[in-house]
Protein backbone atom coordinates (compact mmCIF):
# COMPACT_ATOMS: atom_id res chain seq x y z
CA UNK A 1 0.00 0.00 0.00
CA UNK A 2 1.17 3.42 -0.96
CA UNK A 3 -0.36 5.09 1.91
CA UNK A 4 -2.05 3.92 4.88
CA UNK A 5 -3.96 6.04 7.15
CA UNK A 6 -4.99 4.49 10.74
CA UNK A 7 -7.09 7.00 13.39
CA UNK A 8 -5.21 9.82 12.25
CA UNK A 9 -4.94 13.08 14.50
CA UNK A 10 -3.85 16.47 15.08
CA UNK A 11 -5.17 18.99 17.63
CA UNK A 12 -4.14 22.47 18.31
CA UNK A 13 -4.87 23.18 22.33
CA UNK A 14 -8.61 22.29 22.06
CA UNK A 15 -9.09 22.38 17.81
CA UNK A 16 -9.33 19.04 16.25
CA UNK A 17 -7.40 20.07 12.37
CA UNK A 18 -7.67 15.92 11.97
CA UNK A 19 -10.04 13.94 13.67
CA UNK A 20 -9.51 10.44 13.53
CA UNK A 21 -9.22 9.90 9.89
CA UNK A 22 -8.19 6.50 8.45
CA UNK A 23 -7.92 5.86 4.67
CA UNK A 24 -5.62 3.08 2.39
CA UNK A 25 -4.19 4.61 -1.26
CA UNK A 26 -2.88 1.79 -3.58
CA UNK A 27 -0.23 1.87 -6.27
CA UNK A 28 -1.06 3.23 -9.35
CA UNK A 29 -3.90 5.36 -8.00
CA UNK A 30 -4.57 9.01 -8.42
CA UNK A 31 -7.13 10.51 -4.87
CA UNK A 32 -8.70 13.80 -5.03
CA UNK A 33 -8.27 15.16 -1.22
CA UNK A 34 -11.16 17.84 -1.38
CA UNK A 35 -13.05 20.03 1.42
CA UNK A 36 -13.23 23.53 2.49
CA UNK A 37 -10.66 25.75 3.66
CA UNK A 38 -9.62 24.73 7.02
CA UNK A 39 -10.99 21.73 6.63
CA UNK A 40 -7.73 19.38 7.45
CA UNK A 41 -6.44 19.06 3.76
CA UNK A 42 -3.15 20.40 4.17
CA UNK A 43 -2.15 19.43 8.02
CA UNK A 44 -2.86 15.59 6.28
CA UNK A 45 -0.35 16.53 3.84
CA UNK A 46 2.20 17.58 5.77
CA UNK A 47 1.88 14.64 8.05
CA UNK A 48 2.09 12.21 5.40
CA UNK A 49 5.23 13.77 3.96
CA UNK A 50 6.88 14.27 7.41
CA UNK A 51 6.82 18.36 8.03
CA UNK A 52 4.32 18.17 10.84
CA UNK A 53 4.11 15.32 13.76
CA UNK A 54 0.62 13.85 14.42
CA UNK A 55 -0.86 13.72 17.60
CA UNK A 56 -1.74 10.28 17.17
CA UNK A 57 -3.01 7.89 14.80
CA UNK A 58 -0.35 6.22 12.20
CA UNK A 59 0.55 7.20 8.86
CA UNK A 60 2.83 5.61 6.75
CA UNK A 61 3.94 5.70 3.13
CA UNK A 62 5.18 2.36 1.19
CA UNK A 63 5.17 0.69 4.62
CA UNK A 64 7.70 3.46 6.29
CA UNK A 65 6.48 4.92 9.81
CA UNK A 66 6.24 8.90 8.74
CA UNK A 67 7.60 9.39 12.59
CA UNK A 68 9.91 5.80 13.04
CA UNK A 69 11.28 7.22 9.64
CA UNK A 70 11.04 10.63 8.41
CA UNK A 71 13.89 10.49 6.27
CA UNK A 72 13.28 7.32 4.51
CA UNK A 73 9.46 8.91 3.76
CA UNK A 74 11.10 11.83 2.25
CA UNK A 75 12.95 9.96 -0.33
CA UNK A 76 10.25 8.22 -1.34
CA UNK A 77 7.55 11.30 -1.40
CA UNK A 78 7.47 14.31 -3.75
CA UNK A 79 5.80 17.47 -2.41
CA UNK A 80 4.31 20.48 -3.85
CA UNK A 81 2.71 22.45 -0.95
CA UNK A 82 0.31 24.91 -1.29
CA UNK A 83 2.65 27.74 -0.64
CA UNK A 84 4.92 26.54 -3.42
CA UNK A 85 8.72 27.90 -1.47
CA UNK A 86 11.02 28.24 -4.53
CA UNK A 87 14.81 30.76 -4.23
CA UNK A 88 13.72 33.47 -6.20
CA UNK A 89 17.39 34.62 -6.63
CA UNK A 90 18.37 31.16 -8.60
CA UNK A 91 17.80 30.14 -11.81
CA UNK A 92 15.92 27.48 -12.81
CA UNK A 93 18.25 25.17 -14.02
CA UNK A 94 20.75 26.25 -11.15
CA UNK A 95 17.28 25.43 -9.03
CA UNK A 96 16.47 21.92 -10.05
CA UNK A 97 20.54 20.97 -9.85
CA UNK A 98 20.35 22.04 -6.72
CA UNK A 99 17.54 20.17 -5.60
CA UNK A 100 19.05 16.87 -7.41
CA UNK A 101 22.32 17.53 -5.45
CA UNK A 102 20.25 17.28 -2.15
CA UNK A 103 18.85 13.95 -3.54
CA UNK A 104 22.25 13.38 -4.43
CA UNK A 105 20.83 11.75 -7.60
CA UNK A 106 23.93 10.11 -10.04
CA UNK A 107 22.23 10.85 -13.12
CA UNK A 108 21.42 14.70 -12.05
CA UNK A 109 21.97 16.48 -15.69
CA UNK A 110 19.89 14.14 -17.59
CA UNK A 111 17.06 13.71 -14.74
CA UNK A 112 17.18 17.64 -14.65
CA UNK A 113 16.97 18.20 -18.18
CA UNK A 114 14.19 15.52 -18.39
CA UNK A 115 12.29 17.72 -15.72
CA UNK A 116 12.54 20.50 -17.71
CA UNK A 117 11.20 19.14 -20.53
CA UNK A 118 8.33 17.70 -18.96
CA UNK A 119 7.03 20.15 -17.49
CA UNK A 120 7.87 22.61 -20.36
CA UNK A 121 10.28 24.96 -18.89
CA UNK A 122 12.99 24.52 -21.62
CA UNK A 123 12.51 28.44 -22.88
CA UNK A 124 12.75 29.52 -19.08
CA UNK A 125 15.44 27.12 -17.92
CA UNK A 126 18.00 30.28 -17.66
CA UNK A 127 16.08 32.84 -16.18
CA UNK A 128 15.71 33.65 -12.49
CA UNK A 129 12.46 32.01 -10.52
CA UNK A 130 11.39 35.45 -9.38
CA UNK A 131 11.10 36.58 -13.02
CA UNK A 132 8.66 33.72 -14.02
CA UNK A 133 5.19 34.27 -14.32
CA UNK A 134 2.81 32.04 -11.13
CA UNK A 135 2.16 29.49 -13.59
CA UNK A 136 5.72 28.95 -14.47
CA UNK A 137 6.70 28.78 -10.74
CA UNK A 138 4.01 26.35 -10.59
CA UNK A 139 5.33 24.18 -12.93
CA UNK A 140 8.97 24.56 -11.28
CA UNK A 141 7.18 23.43 -8.38
CA UNK A 142 6.21 19.96 -9.77
CA UNK A 143 9.49 19.61 -11.25
CA UNK A 144 11.36 19.68 -7.84
CA UNK A 145 8.83 17.68 -6.29
CA UNK A 146 9.29 14.70 -9.24
CA UNK A 147 13.34 15.42 -9.67
CA UNK A 148 13.95 12.37 -7.66
CA UNK A 149 11.61 10.10 -9.18
CA UNK A 150 9.46 9.52 -6.10
CA UNK A 151 6.90 6.59 -5.74
CA UNK A 152 4.32 8.79 -4.15
CA UNK A 153 3.67 12.28 -5.33
CA UNK A 154 1.70 14.49 -2.87
CA UNK A 155 0.65 17.84 -4.07
CA UNK A 156 -1.67 20.59 -2.78
CA UNK A 157 -3.33 22.98 -5.35
CA UNK A 158 -1.25 21.73 -8.11
CA UNK A 159 -2.60 24.08 -11.14
CA UNK A 160 -3.17 27.31 -9.23
CA UNK A 161 -2.46 30.18 -11.33
CA UNK A 162 -2.47 27.94 -14.33
CA UNK A 163 -4.14 29.03 -17.87
CA UNK A 164 -6.14 26.79 -19.84
CA UNK A 165 -3.61 25.42 -21.63
CA UNK A 166 -1.07 25.23 -18.69
CA UNK A 167 -4.06 23.45 -16.71
CA UNK A 168 -4.65 20.87 -19.60
CA UNK A 169 -0.53 20.17 -19.87
CA UNK A 170 0.18 19.85 -16.13
CA UNK A 171 -3.15 17.46 -16.24
CA UNK A 172 -1.40 15.15 -18.34
CA UNK A 173 1.37 15.41 -16.25
CA UNK A 174 -0.18 14.20 -13.33
CA UNK A 175 -2.05 12.05 -14.89
CA UNK A 176 1.16 10.04 -16.92
CA UNK A 177 2.97 9.97 -13.58
CA UNK A 178 -0.15 8.48 -11.68
CA UNK A 179 0.04 5.48 -14.09
CA UNK A 180 2.32 3.45 -12.56
CA UNK A 181 2.81 5.19 -9.05
CA UNK A 182 0.91 6.97 -6.63
CA UNK A 183 -0.45 10.33 -6.16
CA UNK A 184 -2.74 12.48 -3.92
CA UNK A 185 -3.81 15.97 -5.11
CA UNK A 186 -5.98 18.64 -3.34
CA UNK A 187 -7.80 21.22 -5.46
CA UNK A 188 -10.68 23.25 -5.40
CA UNK A 189 -11.07 22.87 -8.96
CA UNK A 190 -13.95 20.44 -9.38
CA UNK A 191 -13.30 20.10 -13.24
CA UNK A 192 -9.63 19.01 -12.31
CA UNK A 193 -11.09 16.54 -10.04
CA UNK A 194 -12.77 14.91 -12.68
CA UNK A 195 -10.69 14.84 -15.64
CA UNK A 196 -7.69 13.10 -13.52
CA UNK A 197 -8.67 11.44 -10.18
CA UNK A 198 -9.80 7.66 -10.02
CA UNK A 199 -10.86 8.63 -6.57
CA UNK A 200 -12.25 11.26 -4.25
CA UNK A 201 -11.88 11.79 -0.43
CA UNK A 202 -13.70 14.29 0.82
CA UNK A 203 -12.75 16.08 4.19
CA UNK A 204 -15.34 18.37 6.64
CA UNK A 205 -14.06 19.70 10.03
CA UNK A 206 -10.99 17.44 10.31
CA UNK A 207 -13.64 14.17 9.57
CA UNK A 208 -13.58 11.95 6.41
CA UNK A 209 -17.45 12.13 4.91
CA UNK A 210 -16.90 10.36 1.62
CA UNK A 211 -14.72 8.10 -0.02
CA UNK A 212 -15.41 6.41 -3.20
CA UNK A 213 -14.53 6.28 -6.62
CA UNK A 214 -14.76 9.20 -8.63
CA UNK A 215 -17.89 8.10 -10.87
CA UNK A 216 -20.01 6.68 -7.74
CA UNK A 217 -19.00 9.90 -4.99
CA UNK A 218 -22.64 11.57 -5.96
CA UNK A 219 -23.89 7.97 -4.02
CA UNK A 220 -22.79 8.94 -1.08
CA UNK A 221 -25.67 11.79 -0.52
CA UNK A 222 -29.28 11.49 -1.85
CA UNK A 223 -29.38 10.77 -5.63
CA UNK A 224 -30.88 12.91 -7.90
CA UNK A 225 -31.07 12.46 -11.27
CA UNK A 226 -31.49 14.65 -14.08
CA UNK A 227 -32.72 15.87 -17.67
CA UNK A 228 -31.53 18.79 -19.92
CA UNK A 229 -34.97 19.51 -22.03
CA UNK A 230 -35.36 22.34 -24.81
CA UNK A 231 -38.43 23.00 -25.78
CA UNK A 232 -39.69 25.09 -28.88
CA UNK A 233 -41.24 27.91 -26.33
CA UNK A 234 -41.58 28.94 -23.03
CA UNK A 235 -42.78 26.94 -20.18
CA UNK A 236 -44.11 27.33 -16.83
CA UNK A 237 -41.63 25.93 -14.42
CA UNK A 238 -43.80 25.29 -11.95
CA UNK A 239 -45.57 22.95 -14.44
CA UNK A 240 -42.66 20.85 -14.98
CA UNK A 241 -42.10 20.67 -11.24
CA UNK A 242 -45.83 19.07 -10.92
CA UNK A 243 -44.74 16.35 -12.60
CA UNK A 244 -44.28 13.42 -10.31
CA UNK A 245 -40.72 12.67 -8.82
CA UNK A 246 -39.94 16.19 -9.84
CA UNK A 247 -37.47 17.79 -7.27
CA UNK A 248 -36.28 21.03 -8.51
CA UNK A 249 -36.29 22.74 -11.99
CA UNK A 250 -33.58 25.32 -13.09
CA UNK A 251 -33.88 27.79 -16.19
CA UNK A 252 -30.77 26.83 -18.09
CA UNK A 253 -30.99 28.96 -21.17
CA UNK A 254 -33.89 30.02 -24.31
CA UNK A 255 -36.86 27.44 -23.53
CA UNK A 256 -33.78 25.11 -21.79
CA UNK A 257 -34.69 23.48 -18.53
CA UNK A 258 -32.73 21.26 -16.18
CA UNK A 259 -35.14 18.96 -14.28
CA UNK A 260 -34.19 17.32 -11.54
CA UNK A 261 -35.69 14.58 -10.12
CA UNK A 262 -35.60 11.74 -7.43
CA UNK A 263 -35.60 7.37 -7.94
CA UNK A 264 -34.71 5.49 -10.57
CA UNK A 265 -38.12 5.92 -13.12
CA UNK A 266 -37.25 7.23 -16.71
CA UNK A 267 -38.64 11.02 -16.24
CA UNK A 268 -38.14 10.93 -20.43
CA UNK A 269 -41.42 9.70 -20.45
CA UNK A 270 -43.05 11.87 -18.30
CA UNK A 271 -41.98 14.70 -19.67
CA UNK A 272 -42.73 13.47 -23.38
CA UNK A 273 -46.29 12.74 -22.09
CA UNK A 274 -46.12 16.49 -20.44
CA UNK A 275 -44.99 18.10 -24.16
CA UNK A 276 -47.24 16.70 -25.98
CA UNK A 277 -50.25 17.40 -23.56
CA UNK A 278 -49.24 21.07 -23.65
CA UNK A 279 -48.87 21.56 -27.72
CA UNK A 280 -44.99 21.54 -27.14
CA UNK A 281 -41.96 20.08 -29.05
CA UNK A 282 -38.99 18.87 -27.50
CA UNK A 283 -35.64 19.95 -29.43
CA UNK A 284 -33.33 18.15 -27.32
CA UNK A 285 -33.67 16.64 -24.13
CA UNK A 286 -30.63 14.01 -22.34
CA UNK A 287 -29.74 12.74 -19.45
CA UNK A 288 -27.05 14.40 -17.15
CA UNK A 289 -25.14 13.63 -13.84
CA UNK A 290 -25.17 15.60 -10.88
CA UNK A 291 -21.54 17.67 -11.15
CA UNK A 292 -19.18 17.20 -8.50
CA UNK A 293 -19.65 20.62 -7.02
CA UNK A 294 -23.08 19.96 -6.30
CA UNK A 295 -22.42 16.55 -4.13
CA UNK A 296 -19.31 18.36 -2.38
CA UNK A 297 -21.45 21.22 -1.67
CA UNK A 298 -23.85 19.28 0.56
CA UNK A 299 -21.40 16.83 2.16
CA UNK A 300 -19.60 20.06 3.45
CA UNK A 301 -22.34 22.35 3.90
CA UNK A 302 -22.75 24.09 6.95
CA UNK A 303 -18.85 24.89 7.48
Amino acid sequence: MSIKVEGLTKVYGEQYAVDNISFEIPKGEIVGFLGPNGAGKSTTMKILTCYLPQTSGKASVCGVDTLENPMDVKRKVGYLPESNPLYFDMYVKEYLTFMADLYKLKNKKSRVAEMIEAVGLTKEQKKKIGALSKGFKQRVGLAQAMIHDPEVLILDEPTSGLDPNQLVEIRGLIKNFGKEKTVMLSTHIMQEVEAICDRIIIIKNGKIVADDKTSDISRTVEERNFISVEFDKEVNIKDITALDGVSEVKEMGANTYLIAYLGSADMRVLVSRFAQQNDLLILEMHREKEKLEETFKKLTQGE
